[in-house]
């Protein structure tokens, strides 16, 4: 029978501040001691899956006996954003962070955007999605001029109405940005934020978002995966984060919702290899927009999905959920990601209940201990726990 690996990213969810947390200008944050004062927190699989258990986990009630593997992460990349961290899970270590532009992009980058595209820049500066919208959406609609803004990420986020700007064109204005922020700008998104609306009161998102990243700086889990002959199917964004390197089948999605469909669909079906999956509404819609009973709901509604799903898995199945970095919401000196340790959950009928990993150094423990169950030889980073979890 063929081995299928599920690997949840719940995007942000943090689970304590790092070390080195207040190097990267966060204190005492903590994504799961925030949501968990919500009512609206109901986590009962989340916590038999041994996440109320991890190091530093006093604020809630452990599970007795863990029905899998359970641990924490620590990040070892110099970084707190969703590339960095996404590229250190499929084991890519980054010594140095992506440039960030907390002063808006230099003069010479939007001049050549402004050539590549033939329309003005408006804004150039980090803002919150939505209010770079009720502030500039109404000049870009007398105007036609692009909205470019960043964020405390490496990013270059180009935001424009669809009456205005078709989505297509959106997505060519992207490309030509990609092409233009290489080398010592080369920010790890680019992202299209298509809106719609007339006015500042009525402005408001399209689901058609989309990233344009960096090619990793080398081969990913991704890479030895597919080179061997597995199934590498990506859901959500992870396509876009990996700029489709490595990747055999992609699946857009919508948002959690959505992702939490195509998960189920997926363990329906035949594959060998894995299925990498990115639900990232913790992150755009509650974390950054510091929305605690938001993220607490997001989180009881993906505890619903796996009470349907764990007891679908087939016997050769590996099911790990994990994150790429915090976003704690109830931190309000930024509405920025936070430097966090991030869970690893284990769960099969060949992982032996209740093994404490304890705090291991590096996500790419995430990438060892894949290749590892599929018996694919990589020279990646990262700590193989497989060995220590088998039955």
């Amino acid at each position: 029978m063929a081995k299928r690996v599920f690997l949840v990213v719940l995007d942000s969810f943090g689970v304590g501040e790092e070390p080195d947390a207040a190097s990267f200008g966060d204190y005492g944050v903590n994504t799961l001691r925030s949501i968990a004062q919500s009512s609206s927190f109901n986590c009962p699989n989340l916590r038999a899956l041994g996440l109320f258990n991890l190091d530093g986990i006093d604020f809630l009630p452990s599970f007795p006996k863990p029905l899998g593997a359970f641990g924490r992460l620590r990040e070892r990349s110099m970084g707190k954003d969703t590339t960095i961290g996404h590229w250190e899970l499929a084991g890519l270590e980054s010594s140095s962070p992506l440039p960030t532009y907390p002063h808006g992009f230099p003069p010479e980058i939007i001049q050549k955007f402004e050539q590549r595209t033939g329309r003005s820049v408006l804004c150039n500066k980090p803002y919150s999605g939505t209010e770079v919208l009720k502030d500039f959406g109404e000049e870009h609609l007398r105007t036609g001029s692009l909205i470019v803004y960043t964020s405390a990420d490496s990013v270059f986020q180009i935001a424009a109405n669809e009456t205005i700007v078709p989505v297509d064109q959106l997505y060519e204005y992207c490309r030509a940005a990609r092409s233009i922020l290489v080398g010592e700008h080369g920010v790890g998104r680019v992202i299209a934020r298509p809106f719609e609306g007339t006015c500042r009161k009525d402005f408001r998102r399209t689901p058609r978002r989309h990233d344009y990243s960096l090619l990793p700086p080398g081969r990913t889990m991704l890479n030895y995966l597919s080179a061997a002959g597995k199934d590498v199917i990506a859901v959500g964004k992870i396509n876009d984060i990996f700029a489709g390197s490595g990747i055999t089948k992609s699946f857009p999605t919508s948002g959690n919702a959505d992702g939490q469909q195509r998960l189920l669909n997926l363990v329906t079906t035949d594959f060998d290899g894995l299925a990498f999956i990115n639900l990232v509404d913790f992150d755009m819609l509650y974390g950054h927009r510091r929305d605690i009973d938001g993220y607490a709901e997001a989180a009881s509604s993906f505890d619903k999905t796996l009470g349907h799903l764990l007891p679908m898995l087939r016997s050769e199945d590996l099911f790990i959920i994990t994150a790429d970095h915090g976003c704690d919401p109830a931190y309000t000196r930024t509405t920025d990601h936070t430097r966090e340790y991030v869970p690893f959950l284990l769960y099969g009928k060949e992982v032996t209940p209740d093994t404490a990993l304890g705090t291991i150094d590096g996500f790419g423990a995430v990438a060892a201990t894949i290749c590892s169950y599929l018996g694919v030889a990589s020279a990646l980073c990262g700590t193989d726990v497989w060995p220590d979890i088998r039955l």
